[in-house]
């Protein structure tokens, strides 16, 4: 039953990139989204002398929190592989302005830290959530009579987190544009202007191999074909004296698998320049995650989840 409503949840979404239905499904249908890519980081402490007890708060709370079916966790020991002990061990700091370049860094969409603490008797084990889109952050509370007994409170504060995401996800989430609104909004940009033909050049890999239809290269041509640029050809671009030439380089990676839910990450990497003068007119890049039950899909999603993103950017410097 759980595989065939993953099956249906990502059915629904294909549908929603095509085009087929508005995003207002999500809107209606909150409950059936998919589990938010998370994060637990070192919970801090107000006592040198309980210094060591924020990371074993986190690492249970992580144990607790990769048992639950709505969640989808990533791994501790991506975190330190990405960020390196070090920048890992400063998590406590993390605060809703930096949470977007961290949640960018390890593909996460909610980070979790906080802080834990004795008063009054008893041991407060205080979560934040933080979502790494939105700014939005949320706190919950578990309390243990002493730190012998802190596992119960930190299973409790694993339901609550689990709840509270899946209960806020649409504003733990940055709202998903639909691709009609999207396309509306750049031919705004466009109109009245005489636009450049444009070629576009962008090599894929995912893992060592080359990916043989690239997303980006895919997803950025049908978006300027869309809002009224000339698209063209490598032989049509040699033909002419006024083209632009968006190019680059872009990769996709298994980020983790948890049962049927697979992650990439992808990173693009992109120049923009006049064919004809070689002037440099824009340099970008942009990371991004998606999920889905299958990985080469999901890292598809991915570099078209970052080709739009860098046209949000580069379609303004192609109308100056």
């Amino acid at each position: 039953m759980k595989t065939l409503l993953i099956t249906r949840i990502f059915f629904v979404l294909g549908l929603v990139g095509a085009g087929c239905l508005p995003s207002i499904v999500f809107a209606q249908t909150p409950v059936e989204a998919a589990p938010l890519p998370m994060a637990v980081f070192d919970f801090q402490t107000t006592d040198r002398a309980l210094e060591k007890k924020g990371g074993e708060v986190a690492t249970l709370l992580n144990a607790r929190l990769s048992i639950l079916p709505d969640v989808f966790l990533v791994e501790r020991q991506e975190i330190e592989k990405i960020l390196g002990e070090q920048e890992a061990g400063i998590s406590g700091a993390i605060s809703a302005d930096n949470a977007a370049k961290i949640g960018a860094l390890v593909g996460a969409k909610v980070l979790v830290t906080g802080r834990v603490f004795e008063s009054g008797g008893k041991v407060y084990v205080v979560a934040k959530i933080m979502s790494a889109e939105t700014g939005r952050v949320y706190g919950e509370l578990a309390t243990a009579k002493d730190f012998n007994a802190i596992d119960p409170a930190v299973e409790e504060l694993a339901g609550k987190i689990a709840q509270l995401t899946k209960k806020q996800a649409l504003t733990l989430v940055a709202k998903v544009e639909d691709p009609a609104a999207r396309i509306e909004r750049l031919k705004k940009l466009t109109e009245g202007k005489t636009l450049p033909a444009v070629y576009v050049s962008v090599v894929e890999q995912h893992l060592t191999r080359a990916v043989i239809d690239p997303a980006v290269q895919t997803e950025m041509m049908i978006v300027l074909k869309e809002i009224g640029f000339p698209v063209v050809t490598v032989e049509e671009a040699a033909k002419l004296t006024d083209v632009v030439v968006i190019s680059g380089e872009a990769f996709s990676e298994l980020g983790m698998r948890r049962g049927n839910l697979v992650s990439c990450r992808a990173r693009v990497e992109i120049t923009v320049t006049q064919a004809a003068t070689k002037k440099l007119l824009h340099v970008d890049r942009q990371m991004d995650v998606a999920i889905d039950i299958a990985e080469h899909i999901a890292a598809k999603k991915s570099l078209e989840n970052a080709a739009l993103k860098l046209l949000d950017r580069i379609v303004p410097q192609l109308v100056k």
